[in-house]
């Protein structure tokens, strides 16, 4: 009996301890399977933020986070796929390189050798790892420390030494978009080498300057333009404009850092390329450094850290690459990057600091900008001490009261900006801080733009409004009048001979003044401007309305509308039901027309124009109607025309010009590199010709 009671209890207890197995396995593979739903769902949700951050860095030249905010997404996202490879994607973008090709920007072509991006590490003891990696792999191997330019990657291929194409990275290995055009611009691109070889094809960094990048956005602003966020972004749009003149005019600059194929000669190593590089003047990536221990490495890395406040350029890390070229093609490359290099990437530096005040500015657009006044901090090599604050929705977002303590560090290691407010230590009484319902300039009210967070100045006298009124008046696309720079508009504006734009043409009897001051130069510069000033009386009318610039009111609008009301005093009777009737103007249009002729002041300005002897009809066309009832669109590089002129041809024969193609569309005017517009017009069946098929329907042949 006791026997049978001790074998019972045993069974017992091994059932129970088989329970509690059970149980805690089942409750294990619960949790597992949870926590594998929480990572499926946490990977789902990393690879759209990083696809979305990927479009606006690559594609549209906007991002909205920094490197550092992007860098920590991809190395989580790296983490959960190793940890839960049953989730493993070909299309993750932690296995691709970023952007797209865009036929926007230009002719696709084809990589010879892919554009890759780099792996990014984060620590010294992962530059120590790939050091002791490629130790072990390789036989005494060379590394090469250097820059890493935060710009946009080119390619440049030469054939018998001529330039032949130049292309961006596009989706980094089929194909990248055709920029040579706007390559050939760019000074540091060499059209032709001083030793020239078989074919060379050679990959940089097109980039641009603070000093430049300074230069742009007070030309933007000027212009009533949006500016740019950083250099980086400056140089990315400005690369693929479809106007070279453009990318000409605002100066961008290339380094090139790698070889990336060479016939007719041998080049053995990265140095050694450099050198042939130099000979041909080709700048390349400045005090670069050759180590040979992962401690030279490390050193190296940290002198670049040291002295990337001094620069004149952005950078946005470190690149350790193999010096040997036999070494390179031995390693090989992932889908993603070679595996022999890797870019140091250099945590974001912040500091604290207490605003001690808020200015306000008002921008040339009539925008009030507040700017944080904060103890001086040191970050990347530079001292600052303010910071933009954007506008109020900024400042409500982060609740900045005069007297906080903030965190302060700079984007792109050149911007400051504030990072966060340390409410914990926020003084007792601060109180909340509202932009004033005033402009700070002039008194005259504020109001807030539509659809945007931006409060600005509603007084069209306001004389930090002035000068871009004026530089938008004088503008190519307006009135015109060469040599009539920002500079001396800024300087006539303060010195009070310019206090509205029909005062330009009460300049010429200050003319003894101007001479004697020096304001515009000498007797011979002073009187070519004044005389341009004279020429641009005679201009066609609608030049001169896109030259008052009414919001919506372009230089096509204008056309339209002089076309339609003949003259200025038509126009400025029309109410909104007959403006609306007109092509390409809406109600918004026709209240912002409204709005500019209601008020006194501008038709005083018209009056004063007018007495000038500035004239307010529009010119008959006095050059044919071959093109009459026709409408043209414009795509591409032409012979010997540039878009403007070639519009203008256009027009002058009684033909329309479009800014795209659509059903409505009658031909295409291509030359080379023609784009979208080109595949789309072909898809609709409509007729290409180029520059000289053109004239010869001018001619009538």
């Amino acid at each position: 009996m006791d026997g049978y009671e001790e074998g019972e209890e045993w069974r017992e207890r091994r059932a129970f301890r088989e329970c509690k197995v059970i149980l805690w396995a089942d409750m294990k593979k619960e949790r597992r399977a949870m926590e594998k739903e929480q990572a499926e769902g946490r990977i789902r949700e990393l690879r759209e933020e990083i696809e979305r951050n990927n479009r606006l860095y690559y594609d549209m030249d906007s991002p909205q986070i920094t490197d550092y905010e992007y860098d920590t997404m991809m190395r989580e996202l790296r983490a959960l796929e190793r940890e839960y490879p049953e989730f493993a994607d070909e299309n993750s973008p932690s296995r691709r390189v970023g952007g797209t090709a865009k036929r926007e920007a230009g002719t696709l072509i084809r990589h010879n050798v892919p554009m890759l991006s780099l792996q990014d590490v984060f620590s010294k003891e992962e530059v120590d790892s790939f050091v002791e990696e490629m130790l072990r792999q390789l036989e005494q191997p060379e590394f090469v420390v250097e820059y890493k330019i935060d710009g946009l990657s080119m390619a440049l291929r030469y054939e018998e030494g001529k330039l032949r194409t130049a292309l961006t990275r596009g989706d980094g290995v089929n194909f990248g978009e055709d920029v040579t055009v706007n390559a050939k611009v760019i000074p540091d691109v060499r059209k032709s080498l001083k030793f020239p070889t078989e074919y060379l094809e050679i990959r940089g960094e097109v980039y641009m300057t603070e000093e430049n990048f300074a230069h742009v956005n007070e030309m933007q602003e000027l212009k009533g333009k949006k500016t740019f966020a950083n250099p980086r972004n400056c140089a990315a749009g400005t690369l693929r404009q479809l106007d070279s003149g453009v990318t000409k005019e605002r100066g961008l600059s290339m380094f090139v850092f790698n070889i990336q194929q060479v016939r007719g000669m041998e080049i053995k190593t990265h140095t050694e390329g450099y050198e042939y590089l130099k000979k041909n003047n080709i700048p390349i990536i400045e005090d670069y450094r050759v180590c040979r221990t992962k401690e030279e490495v490390w050193d190296a890395i940290c002198a670049i850290g040291e002295n990337r406040g001094n620069l004149k350029y952005d950078i946005d890390g470190a690149v350790v690459k193999v010096n040997s070229f036999s070494d390179r093609e031995k390693l090989g490359a992932t889908a993603k990057a070679p595996r022999w290099a890797v870019a140091y990437k250099y945590p974001p530096e912040e500091k604290e600091a207490t605003i001690l005040d808020i200015e306000l500015s008002v921008g040339r657009t009539g925008r009030i900008t507040p700017t944080a006044v904060f103890t001086p901090v040191r970050l990347c090599g530079t001292s600052v001490s303010r910071a933009t604050l954007h506008n109020q929705a900024f400042i409500d977002e982060l609740d900045v009261r005069i007297g906080d303590h903030i965190l302060v560090y700079k984007s792109g290691e050149i911007i400051p900006k504030v990072r966060k407010v340390l409410k914990e230590k926020r003084l007792e009484g601060a109180e909340p801080y509202r932009l004033p319902d005033v402009c700070p300039v002039c008194g005259a009210k504020t109001k807030r733009e539509n659809d945007t967070a931006d409060i600005k100045c509603t007084s069209p006298n306001c004389p930090a409004q002035l000068e871009r009124r004026i530089v938008n008046f004088v503008g190519r696309d307006a009135m015109d009048i060469r040599g009539f720079g920002a500079v001396y508009i800024e300087k006539l504006t303060r010195l009070g001979y310019l206090k509205d734009v029909a005062d330009i043409y009460a300049l010429r009897e200050h003319r003894d003044e101007l001479i004697a001051q020096g304001i515009v130069g000498k007797e011979k510069n002073t009187d070519k401007l004044l005389d341009a000033i004279e020429r641009s009386k005679e201009n066609d009318a609608y030049r001169l309305l896109t030259g008052l610039g009414i919001p919506n009111v372009g230089v096509a609008a204008a056309r339209t509308l002089l076309r339609e009301f003949k003259d200025m005093d038509a126009l400025a009777q029309a109410d909104a039901e007959t403006l609306q009737e007109v092509d390409d103007v809406g109600e918004v249009s026709a209240g912002c027309i409204l709005e500019f002729f209601g008020k006194e002041e501008n038709r005083r300005i018209l009056e004063r124009l007018k007495g000038y002897g500035v004239n307010m009809r529009a010119k008959e066309s006095a050059q044919g109607d071959k093109l009459k009832g026709m409408t043209f669109a414009i795509t591409g590089t032409l012979p010997s025309l540039g878009r403007k002129e070639a519009a203008a041809l256009i027009e002058g024969q009684g033909g329309e010009v479009s800014g795209s193609v659509s059903k409505k569309t009658d031909v295409l005017l291509a030359g080379e590199n023609a784009g979208s517009k080109l595949a789309k017009a072909q898809e609709l069946g409509i007729r290409v010709v180029s520059e000289e098929e053109l004239r010869e329907m001018i001619r009538g042949t």
